[in-house]
């Protein structure tokens, strides 16, 4: 079964399980909970998601990423995700510095208002790319089967 870990709590790279971490649009928790319906739909297995999305927001924070309690580059795979509904320029951040240095999977929901721009630099470094959450997790689904297997 998978483990989620959310902030404030901290990720244990010594788990020696294999790790996703949700990297994609929360806006503040304006975005939609995409989060939630990846973690639900890969809980069968044997995993550990890092999802940065705080139960807990409150508004007068700050968004840092130097200050999350994990980040992307500790973990086995990203999974960016760019809703129609967000700005994300955190997720873009991220992406750019990370994408291209781990198994990566990307999804641009169509209307995100950079869609071309994501299109043009997934396809310069051939990192997957997905206009629909449901197929990106039908792909992940079987990399995951392969890899890691289910409890």
């Amino acid at each position: 079964m998978a483990v989620v870990i959310k902030p404030p709590a901290l990720f244990d790279e010594d788990l020696l399980r294999y790790s996703i971490f949700l990297g994609g649009a929360i806006d503040q928790n304006k975005a939609r909970d995409w989060q939630t319906e990846v973690s639900d739909a890969l809980s069968e297995f044997d995993i550990t998601i890092l999802n940065p999305r705080r139960d807990d927001w409150d508004e007068s924070w700050e968004t840092c990423a130097d200050r999350e309690p994990f980040r992307s580059q500790e973990c086995d795979m990203c999974l960016y995700v760019y809703t129609k509904d967000s700005k994300a320029p955190i997720t873009m951040f991220e992406n750019g510095a990370w994408g291209t240095r781990k198994d990566c999977l990307v999804c641009v929901e169509e209307g995100f208002y950079r869609q071309g721009n994501l299109d043009i630099y997934m396809n310069h470094f051939q990192i997957p790319i997905y206009h629909n959450l449901d197929e990106m997790l039908v792909d992940l689904k079987a990399v995951l089967e392969k890899h890691v297997g289910r409890r």
